[in-house]
């Protein structure tokens, strides 16, 4: 009768190290694979590299001002970011966490071109989507010989195109977002206000929404800018960041005429000259405004840049996204007193009761009309 042979006892250790590593070089593998054959996943990953290389330079605000080594002007600046940050928090109630504690010279002057993209027979805008922030009509690239290569493919495609540069972007509140350099060269109200619009994200946010999501911001953004300006005794900027939110609102008014113009005119099928003839007489139309009444009422922005820029439908579309229902806000502003910090709670609170479209929930707040 054969010996029996005792079996040797299992290693759990070594064989979960086994699990892991099998585990990891399957997820690596699948990694590869959608990098491969996703052209969204390799943007996204391109986007968090160049994003990781930015942070990796961050430097404390605090700490620079301080240092006698930093520019005197420099050092003004981010003294006043500081300051607008502290008033956002205390005053306006903003979620800062982190934000714009640090600092990132990029080097350059600008920080990243922004693509907009749409049917030209219609106000129909490219989106793409995202992890967190959802479905969006545009898209952000560090690298802009990347940025015009997809603009390039998109008119290929007999779409319309809007590149346009950006000096700032939020993540949300989800990383510590440094004050990119780019942003320094703006006046210093816009800076606040920048600052300011900045932080609204990091405190409302809806998933797919950009035109309410940066409308608001925008709202907040100048009316607490003239507010932060009011408490530091500074007429200038003050009266400066009221008339600039003046005129958010006067151009709002004017590009949702043009753009029921161009959805009346798109209502019937177009195509070859009869496009080109119809576009070209509403663009004639917007630019004679821009010479004219409109471009006359603007208080703060230089007319003539309105009349010269180009004008298709992925630049209506684009301009429109900061700009949209801003009178709502401001009607929200003086049922609660002109209390900023108030009608960002008033705001808040409607919305998040009020799921889906958030301006629906505005709009059918007790004893306001609902629009179509």
């Amino acid at each position: 009768m054969d010996a029996l042979t005792e079996r040797a006892r299992p290693r759990w250790g070594r064989l979960l190290q086994r699990i892991l590593l099998i585990a990891a070089l399957g997820a690596a593998a699948g990694a590869a694979l959608l990098l491969i054959v996703s052209t969204d996943a390799r943007y996204i990953t391109r986007a968090g590299i160049e994003e990781a290389r930015l942070l990796l330079r961050r430097r404390e605000i605090a700490k620079l001002i301080a240092d006698t080594t930093t520019p005197a002007a420099l050092r003004q600046r981010l003294a006043l970011v500081l300051a607008a940050r502290a008033y956002a928090a205390d005053s306006l109630g903003l979620a800062v966490g982190k934000t714009y504690t640090s600092y990132v010279d990029v080097g350059r002057d600008t920080l990243l071109l922004v693509l907009s993209a749409s049917r030209r027979d219609k106000l129909r805008e490219v989106t793409w989507s995202y992890p967190i922030v959802g479905v969006v009509p545009y898209k952000g690239f560090f690298n802009a010989n990347r940025a015009r290569r997809e603009a390039q493919q998109h008119d290929a495609q007999g779409l319309d195109v809007f590149l346009r540069p950006s000096g700032a972007f939020s993540t949300l509140g989800y990383l510590s977002d440094p004050l990119f350099s780019t942003a320094m060269s703006r006046d210093t109200m816009e800076l606040v206000a920048t600052v300011i619009h900045e932080l609204a994200h990091n405190t409302l946010y809806v998933k797919s929404q950009t035109p309410f999501n940066e409308s608001f911001a925008s709202f907040v953004g100048y009316r607490g800018a003239a507010a932060f300006f009011r408490s530091r005794h500074d007429t200038v900027d003050a009266r400066r960041a009221a008339a600039r939110w003046r005129d958010e609102r006067t151009l709002d008014v004017f590009y949702a005429e043009l753009a029921r113009r161009l959805d009346s005119a798109y209502a019937e099928p177009l195509s070859g000259e009869r496009l080109e003839q119809v576009r070209n007489t509403l663009f004639g139309w917007a630019r004679d405004q821009f010479r004219g009444p409109v471009g006359q009422s603007l208080e703060t922005y230089d007319w003539r840049w309105f009349a010269q820029a180009p004008l298709n439908n992925a630049v209506i579309i684009a301009e429109r996204l900061y700009r949209m229902n801003l009178n709502l806000f401001d009607e929200i502003y003086l049922q609660n007193n002109a209390d900023i910090a108030e009608t960002i709670r008033a705001i808040q609170i409607r919305v998040y009761t009020q799921p889906g479209d958030p301006y629906q929930a505005l709009y059918s707040r007790p004893g306001m009309k609902v629009e179509d």
